[in-house]
């Protein structure tokens, strides 16, 4: 069995995220998982908007949409009686800088099935039926060295090898183990879930809505499930027996569960399957990378479900990861590019686990009150589009002291009242544009989309740096020019854009940059983070930067594998 250049273990969102950005990228990949066939379970209700932004960066979010449907208001019953009703999003909507105001819903096994094909666009398909059992690191003791590798056995007796290996094989990870990494928190075995998919007699719930019934002696949570007629996630407290323990989830057990909490009869609930047990885990690997092994989502940290961010911080993990691998894989990178997936991605996951704690603490206060739901673990730290790495070693230029160490609030944005904009390690915003040559609308985060790392100029004494990027990368590093809209755009260059209506200045805090005829170069890592913000007229902080990430120059040509996403 050949080399193949990443190995990734585990086919769950995280795994196929990861999967295709290394794919559109030339990289070789295998994608195994221990699952004979793709499980059909709902689990995760669906991406939230940073989420969705890199499902569209990936060309599949208008499939994810249209799979799905948006998030239901949710309405709360006490006694089996309807008391008030929440719509979370209710006053939240797109603004120029996020497309996307609300998350998705949409079943996990759908959400991986269009990822699966979107992976197979690539010529790679999932290996189902394949368990790791044993890794070992080659010689260069997985510093990243340049003919290092991993050699892989599978339980079947079978063995390969890759230069790399990321566990994305969830809380009960195996790559995990074999490193020897441990995963400490704790388990509340008091508080325990039980979850299923079921089907109700057609018609008696509304099905444009979340019913949650939350009583003193118990809760039941039916949420219908899109694509389905009848189908629903439920999920209830659990029965329990003589001594107050849980009991394992059955179909009987839910139809009695309904039928105490509801006003339904306990027929009405005509199947039920996927049938789970959850309890709250908050864990976390202490570290995420061992040489040339790598951890991404649940395999590196779990946390409590309120706010839904387990899949989404996981997809998130796979995206700052891909164009690392990327660019380190085609020798353009050294490897210790690789270290700022930790340094970066540790912290968020850290924050995650204390905001989902408290957000689950909220919520069990919140439904011991008449009226109280669901809706008291949403908060605008749950959305995924605040979190940024200011601390980070690729910030570059924002080495200010609060922005060198993590703090307690790690991986959410600092309120912006200190300066206009992003600073470096912040989410790149987007912005309504339109492009120069055709008129067409557009949107910046259209021009990110793809493998590569953007340069955006504002003002005209940006042009100069512009060109001096596309002569030393060609085509490995998008260069793009900012108007302003009363600017003259003669000889435009191919890919520049027009601010018509400024939201991309006001966005990123340049002013009216065609008026003083000052401007700023804003180098965009292929993950939608700032890198660096300049002034035009510092062209080495820019050139500094790249180098990092790309060499330096023409060796960094485009390679030939790589594709931009298919629109």
């Amino acid at each position: 069995m050949g080399m193949t250049d990443v190995l990734i273990v585990g086919a769950g969102p995280t795994g196929l995220v990861l999967a295709c950005d290394l794919a559109r990228r030339g990289v070789t990949v295998r994608i195994v998982d221990r699952s004979p066939a793709p499980p059909r379970t709902s689990r995760a209700k669906g991406p939230n908007p940073r989420s969705l932004e890199i499902l569209d960066d990936l060309g599949v979010a208008e499939e994810v949409l249209a799979a799905g449907s948006a998030p239901l208001p949710m309405l709360k019953y006490r006694d089996r009686r309807p008391l008030a009703e929440a719509d979370p999003w209710a006053d939240s909507a797109p603004s120029p800088d996020a497309r996307y105001d609300r998350g998705w819903l949409i079943a996990q096994w759908r959400l991986e099935g269009i990822l699966r094909d979107r992976l197979a666009g690539y010529g790679v398909r999932v290996e189902p039926g394949r368990e790791v059992v044993g890794l070992a690191q080659g010689r260069d003791g997985g510093d990243g060295g340049d003919g290092g590798h991993v050699d892989v056995t599978y339980a079947d007796g079978q063995a390969g090898r890759a230069r790399y290996v990321v566990g994305c094989d969830g809380a009960h990870s195996s790559v995990r183990k074999l490193l020897g990494i441990s995963f400490e928190g704790t388990t509340a075995e008091d508080q325990v879930m039980v979850c299923g998919d079921v089907d109700l007699a057609d018609g008696v719930l509304d099905r444009t809505r979340w019913h949650q019934w939350f009583d003193e002696d118990g809760a039941v949570m039916l949420c219908p499930i899109p694509g389905t007629r009848t189908g629903w996630w439920f999920q209830a407290g659990p029965e329990r027996d003589g001594r107050g323990r849980p009991l394992a989830p059955t179909a009987d057990g839910f139809r009695r569960l309904l039928a105490h909490h509801t006003a339904l009869p306990g027929r009405d609930l005509t199947r039920a399957e996927l049938l789970s047990t959850y309890r709250v885990n908050v864990r976390m690997a202490d570290r995420f990378r061992a040489g040339r092994v790598l951890l991404a989502g649940d395999a590196a940290h779990v946390h409590a479900i309120a706010g839904g961010l387990g899949m989404n911080t996981g997809i998130q993990d796979a995206f700052n990861l891909g164009w690392k691998l990327g660019l380190v894989l085609a020798g353009h990178a050294d490897a210790e590019l690789l270290d700022t997936y930790e340094e970066e991605r540790l912290p968020v996951a850290a924050r995650t686990l204390d905001l989902t704690s408290e957000r689950l603490r909220a919520t069990l206060e919140a439904i011991r009150r008449p009226g109280g739901g669901l809706d008291t673990a949403i908060t605008p730290d749950t959305t995924g589009l605040g979190i940024g790495y200011r601390w980070s070693s690729l910030a570059a230029g924002d080495r200010t002291p609060q922005a060198e160490r993590p703090g307690p609030h790690a991986g959410d944005r600092a309120p912006q009242a200190e300066q206009p904009g992003p600073r470096a390690g912040d989410r790149a915003p987007d912005a309504p544009c339109t492009d120069a040559a055709t008129g067409v609308r557009t949107r910046l985060h259209r021009v990110f989309a793809g493998p590569r790392t953007t340069v955006l100029g504002f003002g005209p004494e940006s042009a100069a740096v512009l060109r001096e990027t596309a002569d030393a990368y060609g085509g490995g590093v998008r260069v793009c020019r900012v108007y302003a809209a009363h600017e003259d755009r003669a000889g435009a260059e191919p890919g520049a854009v027009v601010d018509d209506a400024g939201h991309a200045s006001a966005a990123y805090g340049t002013g009216a940059s065609g008026d003083t005829g000052a401007g700023t170069v804003v180098v965009v890592r292929p993950d939608h983070h700032v890198g660096v913000l300049a002034p035009a007229d510092d062209a080495r902080s820019v050139q500094e930067y790249l180098r990092r990430l790309h060499g330096t120059g023409r060796s960094a040509e485009r390679s030939p594998g790589m594709v931009d996403a298919v629109r």
